[in-house]
């Protein structure tokens, strides 16, 4: 696949744009709708990489539309801001074919400034803390867990600010979460995070995959009172998924995420640096396994979803 296929920039003249995030590009549709483009840049560690990863923005799009759709279907009562993959009828014909299968268009809510973190493994910065502390988020666990070992009791839920481009977000208490955002809105945010998880394990799980973690994002629509799940939804980028025939606690993972392109930065002593453009090998393997997990949980290749 030649790198003419990677989009890093995609620059929309037809709308008005809004922002700019590391993965995603916001326009303003009309007073109730907007529409998220998906570039094929990746971050790691709170960077932007150089150069992109082929296909990624189609693959992330279409895996959160399906899930979407799932997480619906399971969990009576859950609210999206889901609307359509279609491009607006007020974008051109040239930027439609563009945007094709790495845009939707969701409601125009009012985000919530929480990173709502569900830690289901003790794995990555939950390992270092209980390896230093015995804690994981400030909470105590027991003794004795390995890398990679399932949390007791079940998932766990541990907020995080949403901090602005180029600054890093913080882990807070839930307490603080509440002070933030109010403590009835807190309290359904963290119910909702836990579930949406709970649900999306139980489906991967059918399908060979385990979740360990994942960032959720929810908004509120001001009309209804509702709490709403927005953002991508279980995907390679805000989720650590594993392959449960290799699964082995006591070390780190083979992984269906970016957690192979960070191993690689850390093995290069470029965690956390700026302007690294990152070996095509490595591209092209983070692809592949962003194609698989997809392919597993939607039970269609990358390929068979492009022509659907």
């Amino acid at each position: 696949m030649g790198s003419s296929q990677v989009l890093t920039e995609i620059t929309l003249t037809s709308l008005p744009k809004l922002a700019e995030g590391k993965v995603r590009d916001l326009y303003s549709v009309d007073d109730k709708t907007l529409l998220f483009v998906t570039t094929d840049r990746i971050s790691a560690y709170d960077v932007v990489m150089k150069n992109g990863v082929p296909d990624k923005g189609a693959v992330l799009t279409l895996q959160s539309e399906h899930w979407f759709k799932v997480l619906t279907e399971k969990i009576p009562g859950l609210k999206t801001h889901f609307l359509t993959t279609a491009a607006p009828a007020s974008v051109s014909e040239a930027e439609a074919r563009l945007i094709r299968n790495r845009s939707m268009q969701v409601r125009r809510l009012r985000v919530f400034p929480l990173e709502a973190i569900v830690r289901g493994y003790v794995t990555g910065s939950a390992w270092k803390e209980y390896q230093a502390r015995g804690t994981v988020h400030g909470t105590p666990l027991p003794p004795g867990l390995r890398e990679c070992d399932a949390v007791p009791g079940g998932p766990i839920y541990t907020p995080s600010t949403k901090a602005p481009a180029g600054q890093h977000d913080e882990n807070i208490s839930k307490a603080r979460a509440a002070e933030i955002v109010g403590p009835k809105y807190a309290a359904r945010i963290e119910d909702l995070a836990l579930r949406v998880f709970r649900a999306g394990q139980e489906y991967a799980a059918e399908r060979g995959i385990i979740v360990a973690d994942t960032k959720f994002e929810f908004a509120l629509d001001e009309d209804t009172d509702d709490v709403v799940l927005v953002d991508e939804v279980l995907t390679s980028d805000s989720s650590r998924m594993w392959p449960r025939d290799k699964y082995e606690p006591g070390r780190d993972q083979e992984s269906f995420d970016k957690q192979f392109l960070r191993n690689w930065l850390t093995a290069n002593g470029l965690k956390g640096k700026e302007g690294v453009e990152v070996p095509r090998d490595v591209l092209d393997a983070t692809s592949e396994r962003y194609k698989e997990v997809f392919r597993r949980l939607t039970g269609k290749t990358f390929r068979e979803a492009l022509q659907g």
